[in-house]
C-alpha cells in the first residue's frame, strides 16, 4: 500500500487513500512501523542472532529441537514453533541424521536355491485349499 503512493507521489495521499477506503490513521501506521518495527520484530531480530550463534557453536548440527532447547536451558522464553519460524527466514537448517543403509543385492550373484517350493506352493497347493 505505501509502495503504490510512494510511486506516484502526485497523486496525493488523502486522494489515494480515499479512493482505496483506507483511513489515513493507518497509512501513516504502516509507514511508522516500517521506521520502526514492533517490539517482536526487534526481539525476532535478537533471536535470530543468538540462534545463528547456537547453530555455528554446535558446528552447523543442531536443528530446531536442539536449538531450542539450548535456549531454554539458558533461560530465554521463547516457543519451539518460533525458533522453527526464525531459523527456517533465516535460511539455518541443521543435519539430518543419516538413515541407516538396507541390504542391496549384488546382481551378479547367483540365487540361493528355494528348498522350501515357494514357487509350487502358489499355484498348485493354493488352489486345492479353498
Amino acid at each position: 500500500m505505501t509502495a503504490l503512493v510512494d510511486e506516484h507521489p502526485r497523486l496525493g495521499v488523502e486522494c489515494v487513500l480515499r479512493e482505496l477506503h483506507i483511513a489515513s490513521s493507518t497509512y501513516y501506521r504502516w509507514r511508522r512501523a516500517e521506521k520502526e518495527p514492533c517490539e517482536r520484530r526487534r526481539r525476532d531480530v535478537e533471536l535470530t542472532e543468538r540462534i545463528k550463534e547456537i547453530h555455528a557453536e554446535y558446528g552447523g548440527n543442531y536443528g530446531s529441537p536442539r536449538v531450542h532447547a539450548v535456549l531454554k536451558r539458558e533461560g530465554v522464553c521463547v516457543g519451539r514453533k518460533r525458533v522453527e519460524r526464525l531459523m527456517r527466514e533465516a535460511d539455518i537448517a541443521g543435519i539430518s541424521p543419516r538413515r541407516k543403509g538396507f541390504t542391496r543385492r549384488d546382481p551378479k550373484a547367483s540365487l540361493a536355491p528355494d528348498l522350501v517350493n515357494r514357487d509350487g506352493c502358489r499355484s498348485s497347493e493354493g488352489a486345492s485349499l479353498g
